[in-house]
């Protein structure tokens, strides 16, 4: 009986010291949205260059072809921090319309939280 218990302890030991070593991914969905990149997109550009500035758009809706929008979703694994920005394009004919973007408070702040993911403060 002793020997059971033993054993018992031995492998409860195990498992709760082996508990912390789970490996949690990183899970990264979109283009990353460059706050400056964004900035740079004016009224009266063509598709063309919104495409050369933020890349192929995550979703373009089939039904309406002067939308554009740009989706960028960050979850670090062991942290579950997450990072989250969307920019959304609107067009008229072939040229900028309009664009629905972070205000500049929000974009520092998104910035300042991608440089601590960046620079290893967030695991």
């Amino acid at each position: 009986m002793t020997n059971y218990f033993t054993r018992l302890v031995a492998a409860g030991a195990v498992a709760a010291s082996s508990s912390g070593c789970i490996y949690h991914i990183n899970i990264q969905q979109g283009n990353y949205l460059d706050h400056a990149a964004v900035n740079q997109v004016q009224a009266g550009m063509t598709r063309s260059q919104v495409h050369y500035l933020l890349g192929t758009p995550l979703a373009s809706d089939p039904f309406t072809k002067d939308r554009w929008d740009y989706i960028y979703y960050l979850k670090k694994g062991r942290s579950g921090h997450v990072d989250s920005r969307r920019v959304t394009v609107y067009f008229d004919g072939e040229k900028v319309a309009r664009l629905d973007k972070p205000s500049d408070a929000l974009a520092a702040e998104q910035e300042k939280s991608a440089a601590e993911i960046k620079n290893g403060r967030i695991y």
